[in-house]
């Protein structure tokens, strides 16, 4: 029976090892459109969830729509009210010759259903008219109340409060009533002018939350209500919730806009709902724990669950065992193109799988093979490209700083300015022998900086001391090297385009310094300088070239051969403000005599 089974096997290992890939890739499609069914039933069941969904969001909005409309009814009846007392009392009663609290205990009278008082203060906080309580405590400031200062800052509107203690008159029987109060600024008349004042109606609390709380929602949901700051007006567990003995999220639900939200809380998922109250800026919110979406249709969802599983379970133990003929070997070559892509020289790309992916196999592994070769001249030919680049850009020294330097030791000789004509034609001799340097282009940094006081030397002779400069390098750069030919272009551009555009006489400053693995020097010069945007744009690869008065080199020129010899870390960085000056500063590797050597091995021709 062993036998029987390994020969069988063996055929039809052999018989697949006959198969096109096109052969394989049917009957893995066979087994996907099988599969499509196990993603038919769960898009249905999605649908299905969507619209269970759709349905309690739904709900929720109607019921809050209706608590809107009785909430909106109630909130009007105290306007109307508001309306009353300043219209039809405020209004048409001078306080001097008549008081108001006959008239107010009568509109009490006819809302003490919903009210608990109503009471009118002038600008300073002093009682007007109360109506029913008419006596104060003696603790009582209406004017540090919030509802009294928003009343007389936003004279226009009418201000809704948070529920809170009525404390501002005493009760004579000793209750403690929850309000919400209204406020509005009024006009009160007193001996024919006119003066400021504030308008109180105090509802019953109970009326608003006797509105949310006829209200029932499935599977635990409940109605809250808060103000535009998200502070809690009615919530069925109010109580617990002052007492710190339960949490809600009705900050988070107080950025939420109309419509339906779903919300995570306290690791319960949940639809929340939101009604805005007109008139107040309240919000109305609807909480749904999520799990009632899957309580309705019991039996109907645990029968589609219960085909979805076995259809996935069955559909996935066959595209399992068909595709793990195809999915193997090419697995395997992947592997294989990820240990080259890795840069391991010795990989071996099996020959297995059908027909197609066998010589796939062999076409990679003559790819392979070739672009190694390829690779290896490529970077032949990039060294030397690099080489060349460097050598390029270090020879653009422009013969015009040489013409006029002899032009002015011919005319100081003819002038008998003598030791001056040998002062300069000796610092020029010396500037082009550290120039030259025997070829090398990495030279030490005490070479560079001697370079850059001869360029100057010559340069302040030239201009007749029209600059002043300075050359000066930190005590722990001593056996540093740098890169040649930097420090001078850099001179040349504060001489030309600095100093002497300046009216008063110039300093131009160079300072190298050691800062960690780095070598900053520092070129600084107090000329015209340039606004920031130029400046920023002074190395840009974008920026057209200008052919200015100058080496040559430039500003760019050093950027360049830096980046090329050292890598992107490294450059220069330009600071300048108008009529302040301009600060390069070049940051190069700090280089002991170990490190020069190999990048003079590396730029060598």
């Amino acid at each position: 029976m062993r036998g029987l089974f390994k020969r069988l096997a063996g055929r039809v290992a052999q018989g697949y090892r006959g198969m096109s890939i096109q052969l394989v890739l049917s009957l893995s499609f066979t087994a996907v459109a099988l599969a499509g069914i196990l993603l038919l039933g769960g898009s249905l069941l999605l649908r299905f969830s969507d619209s269970m969904q759709a349905m309690a969001q739904e709900s929720t909005q109607r019921v809050l729509a209706q608590v809107n409309r009785n909430l909106d009814s109630y909130l009007r009846r105290m306007m109307r009210v508001s309306d009353t007392v300043y219209y039809r009392i405020i209004k048409k009663t001078d306080a001097t010759h008549r008081s108001m609290t006959e008239d107010m205990g009568l509109l009490y009278e006819e809302n003490r259903d919903v009210l608990v008082s109503i009471a009118v203060f002038n600008e300073g906080g002093a009682l007007e008219a109360a109506a029913p309580l008419s006596s104060a405590k003696r603790s009582a400031f209406p004017n540090e109340s919030p509802w009294f200062r928003q009343a007389l800052d936003k004279m226009e509107n009418l201000h809704f409060s948070t529920p809170h203690i009525q404390e501002l008159f005493d009760d004579p029987d000793d209750r403690y009533r929850w309000v919400v109060s209204l406020s509005r600024h009024v006009q009160l008349t007193r001996a024919g002018s006119t003066e400021s004042g504030v308008l109180l109606v105090d509802m019953s609390f109970a009326g608003i939350a006797q509105v949310c709380r006829n209200v029932e929602q499935p599977n635990g949901g409940y109605i809250y209500l808060i103000d535009r700051d998200g502070e809690i007006i009615y919530h069925p567990r109010q109580q617990l919730i002052y007492a710190g003995l339960l949490e809600e999220n009705n900050l988070a639900a107080a950025g939420y806009s109309d419509g339906s939200h779903r919300e995570r809380f306290q690791g319960q998922s949940r639809e929340v709902t939101v009604k805005t109250v007109g008139y107040t800026g309240w919000k109305l919110v609807g909480v749904v724990p999520n799990p009632w979406l899957w309580g309705q249709s019991d039996s109907l969802l645990l029968f589609g669950v219960s085909i979805l599983l076995f259809s996935a379970f069955l559909m996935a133990f066959l595209n399992f065992r068909v595709s793990a003929y195809i999915s193997d070997p090419i697995l395997r070559l992947d592997q294989a193109v990820k240990e080259l892509e890795a840069g391991r020289e010795a990989v071996e790309i099996e020959e297995s799988g059908c027909y197609e992916l066998r010589r796939l196999s062999r076409s990679i592994a003559s790819m392979v093979s070739t672009m190694r070769h390829l690779m290896d001249d490529i970077i032949q030919q990039e060294a030397q490209k690099r080489r060349s680049e460097l050598e390029v850009l270090q020879s653009q020294i422009n013969p015009h700083f040489l013409y006029n330097t002899l032009d002015s030791v011919i005319w100081m000789t003819e002038s008998g300015r003598y030791q001056e004509s040998i002062q300069m034609v000796t610092s020029l001799a010396r500037l082009f022998r550290i120039a030259l340097s025997r070829g090398k282009r990495i030279i030490p940094l005490a070479d560079e900086l001697e370079h850059a006081r001869h360029y100057l030397n010559i340069q302040q002779i030239r201009y007749k001391n029209k600059f002043d400069a300075a050359v000066s390098a930190g005590p722990d750069t001593g056996g540093l090297y740098t890169l040649k030919l930097t420090i001078q272009p850099l001179l040349e551009n504060a001489i030309y385009h600095g100093i002497t555009g300046s009216e008063e006489d110039g300093l131009i400053t160079v300072d190298a310094r050691r800062e960690g693995d780095d070598l900053i020097i520092d070129v600084s010069d107090n000329g015209v300088g340039m606004r920031p945007e130029v400046a920023a744009t002074l190395l840009s690869e974008q920026r057209p070239e200008l052919h200015t008065t100058g080496s040559g080199i430039g500003v760019r020129n050093v950027h360049q051969r830096i980046r090329l010899t050292f890598g992107e870390p490294y450059g220069l960085t330009i600071f300048s403000e108008p009529d302040e000056g301009t600060t390069i500063r070049l940051r190069l590797p700090a280089l002991n005599l170990e490190q020069a050597g190999r990048y003079q091995q590396e730029g060598a021709p």
